[in-house]
């Protein structure tokens, strides 16, 4: 891991406490990084920052000397810098007082990337044992083009193209859950709705299957779907409805992954994925057609059919799904010595295995053909062959 020059990490949490109000602290330990959906940034770089003693067991271990790396991760907390400043906007340092610039992502950005090229271990390979964060769909936004050699750890490839991301070389990260985790076991007895929804109404791109679903289903018996931004009020009334429904709808947001779908499965509630088209997290380890169940956007919005789907579901098949949800629920679970943070280690590590020495038009080659394999032992091959 880079020890990099402060103002890319702890200086991000100083930035985004200052806009908000926020006293300047004496020591970087008492600086505490604010809890979203994007906090993987920081529980990587806890992780890596522990004794050796206490990464029992990891897929990776850190070096201090950087002959001995097999890959170099860049600890840049770039979904944070990217909401630093409450105010994104390039009349806003106009306005500033004359002896305060305001915090700005884009510059951090290439901040970042000027000092990192000037790295001989960059220069090495242009990047391509490097590993960034960018779990906001918009973060690196303003610098993609210059790591898009190196793997990416990413929600989804919806703001992507093609030539800067790949399942092939990145890795899909969970969102952080944001509401508390259900600490029951599987069983129906408290789950008297039938489907559970809380989130916005209106989306953009993707999103915009949000509002033909509150049409279709506000009015029916036993489904509970709500207009609600993110506040603490909200969460909690998230937490009540999730643990005590059968069915948590996820339907695309801005961008076709969202927190929702991990909040519903630390929450044993069967999720229901609208979707054409989604990448999810660790599906070589996870069988999500076992845990979720998937409806493609053009049948969720027949009139009356979700619902009647959902309702000749079987008791005996829930209760199946939740057992399923409790195996894996440690997946989604960023604080669990066993959980996401190792396995988002073992998932880097693996791409050791695509050795990159490809031109784009080889890797999407490569992908597509990746897209069709549906045997996980086939997976294996195809790494090892190519």
């Amino acid at each position: 891991m880079y020890d990099l020059p402060r103002r890319f990490t702890y200086g991000v949490i100083e930035s985004y406490a200052a806009a908000r109000g926020g006293e300047p602290v004496a020591d970087d330990a008492l600086l505490k990084y604010p809890g979203n959906q994007h906090s993987a940034e920081w529980y990587l770089f806890s992780d890596l920052n522990r004794p050796s003693g206490e990464r029992v067991d990891s897929a990776v271990t850190r070096v201090m000397d950087p002959e001995e790396a097999d890959l170099f991760y860049v600890p840049f907390f770039s979904s944070l810098s990217l909401v630093a400043n409450p105010v994104r906007s390039a009349a806003a340092n106009a306005t500033a007082a004359p002896d305060k610039t305001l915090y700005s992502d884009e510059h951090t950005q290439e901040a970042l990337m000027d000092w990192l090229e000037e790295r001989i271990y960059w220069k090495r390979n242009n990047g391509w044992d490097h590993v960034f964060i960018c779990q906001d769909p918009n973060a690196l936004y303003k610098v993609i083009e210059r790591v898009k050699n190196g793997v990416l750890l990413v929600s989804d490839f919806g703001r992507l193209a093609r030539n800067q991301a790949s399942l092939v070389k990145d890795v899909i990260l969970p969102y952080s859950h944001r509401i508390n985790t259900f600490k029951g076991d599987a069983g129906l007895e408290n789950r008297n709705s039938v489907l559970f929804f809380m989130g916005n109404r209106y989306r953009k791109e993707g999103g915009k299957i949000r509002d033909l679903l509150f049409q279709l289903l506000e009015n029916e018996e036993g489904v509970i779907i709500k207009h609600g931004a993110q506040s603490r009020e909200s969460r909690r009334a998230a937490t009540q409805g999730m643990h005590t429904s059968k069915f948590c709808l996820h339907p695309a947001g801005d961008t076709p992954s969202a927190c929702r779908l991990f909040d519903a499965i630390v929450s044993l509630c069967v999720p229901v994925i609208v979707s054409d088209y989604i990448e999810l997290p660790f599906e070589d380890v996870i069988d999500y057609r076992k845990i979720a169940i998937f409806v493609d956007s053009t049948t969720a919005t027949k009139p009356g059919h979700l619902a009647k789907l959902l309702r000749k579901v079987r008791p005996e098949r829930i209760l199946k799904f939740q057992k399923e949800l409790l195996k894996v629920k440690r997946y989604f679970e960023y604080e669990d010595p066993n959980g996401t943070v190792k396995e988002i280690w073992r998932q880097t590590r693996s791409e050791l295995g695509v050795e990159c020495h490809f031109t784009w038009e080889e890797l999407l080659v490569i992908e597509i053909r990746y897209s069709f394999i549906l045997d996980k032992d086939l997976v294996v091959v195809l790494h090892l062959v190519m």
